[in-house]
């Protein structure tokens, strides 16, 4: 982090001088407002890419409140599937009890509802221990995908960025060769647009790596379960 730093520093450092002999060769009053308006689309350009870094970052943290939050939900939706099923069967005993000319489907209701315990005692408990994990490896394995997603687009906004870096410092070496006598007002325009660019450059470096420590933060998290249940289906077999 502080080597990112005071490399952004050295970048600064030279753009001014650059802008330092800019003052001295200055030409053609159209060019420098063309130049201008190139610097306004890149700033508008790196403001956009702020903006979707800010909408990856809040993407990021929801995944990891989804990490955070996804066992217990997991164990309430089971819970509440359970009571439901429950309250179902208590209903339909009800329903089936008041009338009296239907107790033979009552009575069929619960011959299936025994055979349907036996299979469940029939079945090993590996079985539905092989089941469960596998289930949560999936999901697991589906959020991992999501994550990996997220970094190879957050490496296609680094090579965008250091894109526009090489097309600015272009920009300005365009500048040592075409102009010359300009309006100080102009100038000073300029140069505020070049600081306020360099300052947006530096903003969204440092929101990637922001997202960057956020992401590397995410995968462990998606690893360890990811293990334990590998060790567990390694100890079933």
């Amino acid at each position: 982090m502080l080597l990112l730093l005071l490399l952004l520093l050295l970048i600064l450092m030279l753009l001014l001088m650059l802008l330092l002999l800019l003052l001295q060769r200055l030409l053609l009053l159209q060019q420098l407002q063309q130049l201008l308006l190139m610097l306004l689309l890149l700033m508008l350009l790196l403001l956009l890419l702020l903006l979707l870094l800010q909408l990856l970052l809040l993407l990021l943290q929801l995944l990891i409140l989804l990490l955070l939050l996804l066992l217990p939900l997991l164990l309430i939706l089971l819970l509440l599937l359970l009571l439901l099923l429950m309250l179902l069967l208590l209903l339909l005993l009800q329903l089936l009890l008041l009338q009296l000319q239907q107790l033979l489907i009552l009575l069929l209701l619960l011959l299936l509802l025994q055979l349907l315990l036996l299979l469940l005692l029939l079945l090993p408990p590996l079985l539905l221990l092989l089941l469960l994990l596998l289930l949560v490896l999936l999901v697991l394995l589906l959020l991992l995908l999501l994550l990996l997603l997220l970094l190879l687009l957050l490496l296609l906004l680094l090579l965008l960025l250091l894109l526009i870096l090489m097309l600015l410092l272009m920009l300005l070496l365009l500048l040592l060769r075409l102009l010359l006598l300009l309006q100080q007002l102009l100038l000073l325009l300029l140069l505020l647009l070049l600081l306020m660019l360099l300052l947006l450059l530096l903003l969204l470096l440092l929101k990637l790596l922001l997202l960057l420590q956020q992401l590397l933060l995410v995968l462990p998290l998606l690893l360890l379960p990811l293990l334990l249940i590998l060790l567990l289906l390694l100890l079933l077999l």
